[in-house]
């Protein structure tokens, strides 16, 4: 996968914080991320299901439920840099087109 495909598998919003809720809590089932992320179970499986497909994370079964979690430590620190620099973005950017 290159890096534009990359780029356009995550950067949409719901997806994007999936992965900011894995990178911080390791794996996940799909009812804590629906619980957390107060979205519908569909809405959130079908997005894991899109992440998976790019190889962005993980799953596997524990019983009746399936945990997913982020495939490797790449992508964990790049979800966390460019929250961070997002962050320190906001705090130094007065434009109103940084807050797209």
């Amino acid at each position: 996968m290159n890096g534009l495909s990359l780029l356009k598998c995550i950067c949409e919003e719901t997806r994007f914080n999936i992965l900011e809720i894995l990178q911080k809590n390791g794996e996940l089932s799909v009812s804590e991320l629906v619980n957390r992320l107060g979205r519908d179970q569909p809405l959130i499986s079908h997005h894991l299901k899109a992440l998976k497909q790019c190889k962005i994370v993980g799953s596997k079964d524990k019983g009746k439920s399936t945990f997913y979690f982020i495939q490797n430590k790449e992508i964990s620190k790049l979800i966390d840099d460019i929250t961070k620099a997002g962050e320190k973005m906001a705090t130094v950017c007065n434009d109103p087109m940084c807050a797209c």
